[in-house]
């Protein structure tokens, strides 16, 4: 694994706004930065990424049988008593899921190691499936990339075929929704729905602060439409404290993500995937935050906290970094791990599952090991052979 220096396309900028991808400054800052790729053997991929991302996805989804069986883990995770019975049925109907993102440390040397999950409202989708993909073939096509240059990126193509298999799963109408003024989660719903229209399968688009509640408890649209199926890129356990949220185990409503991806998107999955798996190489060692000092070598996390925010290190060698925010109430401790830097950037992993298959990775960097907001997107290319394992 290295990072390269390349130069960057001419117009790229364009070519950003011409596919919807607006957010590629934010606030004046770069968010999507090809001044440098980073570069993986086939075996790098394939070996350190994509086969534990499959096998830890499985592991993650195992636990969830588990876990709505279990009124102890439901407390464990802080998950509100009044919506576990809904959770819980929505899992044993198999209510069906589309994809998640796991985050990992990984410098190309030793094991990728999971520093979470984000398995209900994942994003920098859209820069990891199609904008980087389009630049590693201009890269190839102006010669600065070999011919042979690969990508392990078969995202775009999951999405569509897992929007096939859910046309039947999913009860009409089906509407995308996201915060109205966010130009990056509208971007992601954008182009989840075009996924969706290539698949066959049609969504309107309403912005959740839009969606309304009919007098029987019913999510309508703006013409009073009842909403049969919603995917909602607004974090679950946020509905569930808001007065409107209160509405979900009886609006009928079927969530895309579904209400069973509440359990996988809470950072108490990490001490208890770490209980049952003890050593196992792509784990750190995690344990319920009991409130006491953080002791050297430990990291705190919130269990509902977002982009970094309100992370502590405790480095080691005694040093800290935290990072602010407006998360609090229980939390995980996790064995620190530090990001590696690449020429003064601290790269993150986000490796794709969509459906139950690994199919794609894209890369967030920060100045900093916490890895927040303000990281830009870095893409990546397979060098050294070409592939076995073909990523279109």
């Amino acid at each position: 694994m290295q990072r390269v220096r390349i130069a960057e396309r001419s117009q790229w900028r364009a070519r950003a706004e011409e596919s919807g991808f607006r957010f590629h400054t934010i606030d004046g800052l770069p968010y999507w930065d090809e001044t440098a790729y980073y570069a993986f053997t086939l075996r790098q991929i394939e070996q350190d990424i994509e086969d534990p991302s499959a096998e830890l996805h499985a592991m993650a989804m195992d636990l969830v049988e588990e876990v709505v069986g279990s009124q102890q883990l439901m407390d464990q995770l802080a998950i509100p008593p009044q919506f576990r019975d809904w959770i819980a049925d929505s899992w044993r109907r198999r209510e069906p899921h589309l994809y998640g993102r796991l985050d990992f440390a990984y410098d190309g040397n030793g094991p990728a190691k999971l520093y979470e999950l984000n398995y209900d409202t994942p994003t920098s989708l859209f820069e990891a499936s199609f904008f980087q993909w389009q630049w590693l073939e201009d890269q190839r096509n102006q010669n600065r990339l070999p011919a042979h240059a690969d990508q392990f990126n078969a995202i775009h193509e999951a999405l569509v075929e897992r929007f096939a298999q859910l046309s039947a799963q999913l009860p009409p109408p089906l509407y995308f929704s996201a915060v109205g003024n966010s130009e990056e989660d509208q971007g992601t719903v954008a182009y989840l729905r075009d996924c969706a229209a290539q698949a066959g399968l049609r969504g309107e688009a309403i912005a959740i602060e839009d969606i309304g509640l009919s007098e029987d408890g019913r999510f309508t649209a703006l013409d009073d439409t009842v909403i049969g199926s919603l995917f909602k890129l607004y974090p679950l356990e946020d509905l569930m404290t808001e007065s409107f949220g209160q509405a979900l185990p009886g609006s009928g409503v079927q969530l895309l993500e579904p209400a069973w991806k509440a359990i996988l998107s809470n950072k108490g999955v990490l001490p208890l995937l770490w209980q049952r798996h003890r050593g196992h190489p792509n784990l750190l060692a995690a344990e319920f935050d009991d409130g006491s000092e953080l002791p050297r070598g430990w990291v705190r996390k919130p269990l509902f906290s977002r982009e970094g925010a309100n992370v502590a290190m405790h480095l080691a060698d005694g040093s800290w970094q935290e990072s602010e925010g407006p998360y609090t109430g229980p939390a995980i401790r996790q064995a620190a791990h530090p990001l590696t830097a690449f020429d003064g950037g601290y790269p993150l992993v986000g490796s794709w599952v969509v459906g139950d298959q690994a199919c794609g990775m894209g890369i967030r960097e920060d100045n900093s090991r916490i890895t927040r907001d303000s990281a830009r997107f870095v893409p990546h290319a397979i060098i050294d052979q070409a592939p076995t394992r073909i990523y279109v």
